[in-house]
C-alpha cells in the first residue's frame, strides 16, 4: 500500500505506509485534539486520534508496531486516564516514546508517568509538541 504527497510545488513523492510515522494521539478535548492533530501532521507525522483510553489500548494491541508514539492527554473521558493508557502501551513495547499532556496533573508525573517520558503543560506550543516526539523517537534510534 501507498501514500501520495503532494506538496505545494506540484512535485509528487510516493511512499510506502509503512515508512509513515503513525503517532497515537488520545485527546477527547475536540479544540486540543485538533491543536495536536494539525501540529503533528505539520511536523511531518501521521495522527491517529483516538478519544478515549480504552479505544487508544485496544488501537495498540490491534496492530503491535504501526503506531511509534503515544501522546495522550491524563485526563479522559472512561474508565482509563493516560497514566494507564502509557502502563499499557509500554506493556506492549518497553520502549514506547509516550508524551503526556496536561492541564493540572503536572506535579504527579515524577510519581504516576512512565519513564523516560516527556509531559507538556496545557497551553503549550505546537512545535513544543513536535520537538518532544521527535527527541523521543531519535533517542530510540541507533546512531550510526
Amino acid at each position: 500500500m501507498i501514500n501520495e504527497l503532494v506538496p505545494a510545488g506540484g512535485k509528487r513523492w510516493v511512499r510506502a505506509l509503512s515508512d509513515l510515522l503513525f503517532i497515537l494521539v488520545v485527546e477527547d478535548d475536540a479544540p486540543v485534539q485538533t491543536i495536536v492533530e494539525e501540529a503533528l501532521t505539520d511536523g511531518g507525522f501521521e495522527p491517529a486520534i483516538a478519544a478515549s483510553g480504552e479505544e487508544a489500548v485496544t488501537l495498540l494491541k490491534g496492530i503491535k508496531g504501526k503506531y511509534r508514539a503515544l501522546v495522550t492527554d491524563i485526563q479522559l473521558r472512561g474508565v482509563m486516564e493516560g497514566w494507564e493508557v502509557a502502563k499499557k502501551a509500554r506493556e506492549i513495547d518497553p520502549e514506547f516514546p509516550i508524551v503526556y499532556l496536561t492541564g493540572g496533573y503536572a506535579a504527579e508525573w515524577p510519581s504516576r508517568g512512565v519513564p523516560n517520558s516527556i509531559l507538556l503543560t496545557k497551553p503549550f506550543a505546537p512545535a513544543q509538541l513536535v520537538s518532544a516526539v521527535s527527541q523521543l523517537l531519535n533517542a530510540g534510534k541507533p546512531t550510526t
